[in-house]
Order: C-alpha cells, then structure tokens, then sequence
C-alpha cells in the first residue's frame, strides 16, 4: 500500500514486528535502560554509604583518640582521679605543685555560656516570634537573612570586637561600680562578661532561625481557630505558637548552648587565662577551650602531663556537649507535636 497508513496485515507479525517496535522507540528518544539506571542508583548509593561510614568513623576515631591519651594522662603520678573530677584547683604548670581539679575551668565555661544564654536565648526568641508572626513576607525576606549573616562571621573577630569594643564600654561603667562591693566588679582588659555578651551575639542567628523554623511549622489551622475564639495576635503567639513550638525551641536553646560552650576564639581572647570559680561576670576565667588552645601553643612540652591535661579536658568538653545534643534529641522526639 503506498498511502502513510498500513494495514494491521502488512505489519511485521512476531519477533520481526517486536524489534521494529524497539527500533521506533529508541528512535523517538526513549530514556536509558532499566539496567543504566539501577547502575547509576547503586553507585549514588554506594557513595552515599562511603561518605556516612567516613563520618563515623572519623567519630569514633576522635572519642578513641581522647580516650587513649586520656587514659595516658590519669597513669602520671602527679594526677589523682579523684582530685581530676572533685578538686577546685587547677594549676598545671606551677612546678612540683601542680593541682588537676578539672572545677574552675568547668565553673569558667558555665558562667561565659550562661551570660552569653541570657543575652542570647530571650533575645533570639523575641526575634523568632516577631519574624514568624508579626513581619510581613517582605520584612521578613530581608531580615532573616541579614541577622543570619551574623553566623558566617569568623569567631576571632567577635573577639576582637570584645576585646576592643565591649570592654572598653564596660571599663567606663567602673567610676559607678568602685564602691560596690569593695571594688570587686571593677572591669578589667579581660571579663567573663565581655567575652559572653560576644558569644551572646555569635549564637544569636542560631537561636533566632531554628526557633522561626519550629515556629512557622505550626499549622496555620491552630493560629485561625484561636483567632476564630477571639484571640489577639499577641495572644495567639505567646499562648498557641510557642507552646505548639515548644520542643522545637528547646532544641534550638540546646544546640545554641553546645555551640557556646565549644566557642574557643572569643574567650581566649577576651575572658584571660585565670581559671578560678566564681560567679563575678567583672572576673577573669579560663574555660576548657581557652585552656587547650593555651597548652597547644607551646606553654607545655609535648608528652609532659600539663600537655596530656589537655586532652583529659577535652574529653569533659566532649561528654558534656555530648549529652547536651542527646537530650535536645530527646526532648524534640518526646514532645514533638504530629498535625495532620
């Protein structure tokens, strides 16, 4: 037949007509085959199992590393465990008297991290409530991004802003504060309270966009019933949202916190090197971090027990941040809130 049309009849029967089939598939563009695309599949696969068993095994690499040379710190003569874990003196490097209680770098890097909470967590949760609820699409394109710039800045600037800028505004407050209490929260070149308040900054964007996020995941259902019963806006967000929220938020404060009390840049440079307990934010501290990055840069010979101390430190450092993130998991899966 020469017309554009063939009858079923001069159509090419059995395994003739299913290779010309196949032919004119392929012809009009037919994607890969089933076998390249399961290929493709095992190698994404593949590739993503390689990189998530890197991942822990550079993990457990670093906890065996610090258990090791841990281990190796308690077996010096001049280190008791029990002073490691309830002494309240800690002076590695004073000759034959040396004292190892891990205390005052612990009570240093809670009262740095607290300051730096107390700015930081009211202040980021304010701003998580105004963006989420109150700021217009418009607003809220132009400021969630410009405070979160604040996370991209490198930690030694916001030491040195501490260093330069807070402390010098807080040594002006010394004339109102040199008689009170005998003078004791006399600023000096270095403070807990600098140093925190810097922190406090660093953490803000963290607080701030995990908390909008919790917050804009309520269902917009909940905000329109409570509106339906006559609540406010400001009702509606304090007394609906935020406590929908509310798991969402506390894992935001807990990872803020994690990241606080591993800050290392901002309290070596601003907080001093005095590990001492105390509740004075005008005082100078040392923290664990500052503590490390102070035997690292040469203050202890290497091999010696001031510089295996180190690692013992970072092995506390460690176990605390480690069951802080355990129990913000914890609280996110208890009291997560499901919506359908």
């Amino acid at each position: 037949m020469n017309g554009p049309l063939q009858p079923a009849s001069d159509l090419p029967s059995g395994p003739a007509r299913g290779a010309s089939a196949a032919f004119d598939l392929r012809s009009l563009g037919r994607p890969r085959s089933v076998r390249g695309r399961d290929l493709r599949e095992r190698l994404i696969v593949g590739s993503l199992a390689v990189a998530a068993t890197f991942s822990i095994a550079v993990t457990f690499g670093i906890v065996i590393v610090l258990a090791n040379e841990t281990l190796g710190f308690f077996r010096f003569d001049e280190v008791s465990v029990t002073e490691f874990f309830t002494g309240t003196e800690w002076n590695p490097l004073l000759g034959a008297e040396k004292h190892f209680g891990i205390w005052p770098l612990v009570a240093g890097t809670l009262l740095v991290t607290v300051i730096a909470a107390s700015f930081a967590l009211p202040l980021g949760l304010v701003s998580a409530i105004y963006l989420s609820e109150y700021a217009s699409p418009r607003v809220r394109s132009t400021l969630k991004p410009a405070l979160e710039i604040l996370a991209g800045i490198p930690t030694v600037v916001y030491g040195f802003f501490a260093l330069m800028v807070i402390t010098p505004a807080l040594q002006k407050l010394n004339p109102a504060l040199a008689d009170v209490a005998g003078g004791a929260f006399v600023f000096g070149n270095y403070n807990a309270l600098s140093a925190g308040l810097a922190m406090g900054i660093m953490i803000l964007p963290i607080v701030c966009s995990l908390s909008e996020d919790a917050l804009r995941a309520v269902p917009r259902g909940l905000r329109d019933g409570a509106f339906a019963l006559g609540g406010t806006r400001f009702d509606v967000s304090v007394k609906v949202v935020v406590p929908a929220a509310l798991s969402g938020i506390v894992a935001a404060f807990l990872l803020a916190i994690s990241r606080a009390i591993g800050e290392t840049m901002i309290v070596a440079l601003a907080a001093g090197g005095v590990a001492q307990i105390t509740a004075n934010p005008a005082a100078e501290v040392q923290t664990m971090t500052a503590y490390m990055v102070q035997i690292f840069l040469g203050d202890a010979p290497a091999g010696g027990v001031e510089y295996k101390s180190s690692y013992a430190v970072a092995a506390t450092l460690f176990v605390i941040t480690l069951l802080l993130t355990m129990l913000g998991q914890y609280i996110l899966r208890r009291f997560r809130e499901e919506y359908d």
